[in-house]
């Protein structure tokens, strides 16, 4: 029953390809429908807020480069951080109203609800990922290419499972517990001051501290983007934490959902 239900979540794109593809494209063209931008949006969203962030931390707070980066202006060492995070925040954040969005599809038509985590997390980083690549064309041109580079796209997409995990379970038990919605809303804030994502792990001082850090997947994440990028190094002991954490997130979140999901239909 364990590898039945796990078999399932691992093969639903894959076994409801039309069906997955046309949620992907509906849910993904549903964000800019009713603006006149239309995918436009896609690249000036990213842009911009590199633009706002560079000049509030290069020209305001007079940020300095950051040594241990190699010189590296503050802006380019937060956006690095960042951009993969607004990534995983947003498709967290739109977790818990998933299923709830979907209940007059899921109580009246028969069809894989697995289907909706896995769109709800696919659409964000398809959304946010625009920013990200713009940003590597910017330091390729720089001079920070590397053929380390080509590790980006595994450990994006290890993120990516990561997150998808998550995602199934929280939009699962908001479907039984509506307070999640809340709740997660603060954790990600949370979450984000427990990144170091505007500030370099350098500034805590206390290594016992810094070691904390390890707990958290997100810095794990976000230090190896800035190690593969800025210094052309290969973290390993980061990488061998996103890989395991990643795989376990993802299977444990699946399992999670698919043994629950027989139960949506009477509490929605």
């Amino acid at each position: 029953m364990f590898f039945t239900l796990l078999r399932q979540w691992v093969l639903t794109p894959i076994n409801h390809y039309r069906l997955f593809h046309n949620f992907v494209r509906q849910d993904f063209f549903a964000q800019f429908s009713a603006s006149v931008g239309g995918l436009l949006w896609l690249f000036m969203t990213p842009v911009v807020h590199i633009v706002i962030y560079a000049f509030v931390f290069s020209y305001i707070f007079q940020v300095r480069p950051l040594q241990e980066f190699g010189e590296t202006r503050f802006v380019i060492f937060m956006m690095i951080g960042y951009l993969p995070w607004f990534a995983f925040a947003d498709a967290v954040g739109r977790s818990t109203s998933l299923l709830l969005e979907k209940a007059p599809l899921i109580t009246k038509v028969v069809f894989p609800v697995q289907i909706i985590p896995v769109v709800g997390t696919l659409v964000p980083y398809l959304t946010h990922v625009i920013g990200f690549v713009l940003l590597l064309l910017y330091l390729a041109a720089q001079g920070y290419l590397t053929v380390l580079w080509v590790f980006l796209p595994v450990v994006f997409f290890l993120q990516f499972l990561f997150t998808m995990g998550i995602v199934a379970i929280l939009s699962a038990l908001c479907v039984f517990l509506r307070d999640l919605q809340q709740l997660v809303a603060l954790g990600v804030m949370v979450w984000f001051f427990l990144t170091p994502i505007i500030y370099p792990i350098s500034m805590i001082s206390d290594p016992a501290i810094q070691n904390l850090f390890l707990l958290n997947p997100m810095h794990s994440f976000v230090n190896f983007y800035r190690e593969l990028i800025l210094l052309g190094e290969f973290s390993m002991i980061n990488f061998q934490i996103i890989v395991p954490v990643s795989l376990l997130s993802y299977l444990l979140g699946g399992w999670v959902f698919m043994k629950i999901k027989q139960a949506f239909g009477d509490v929605l």
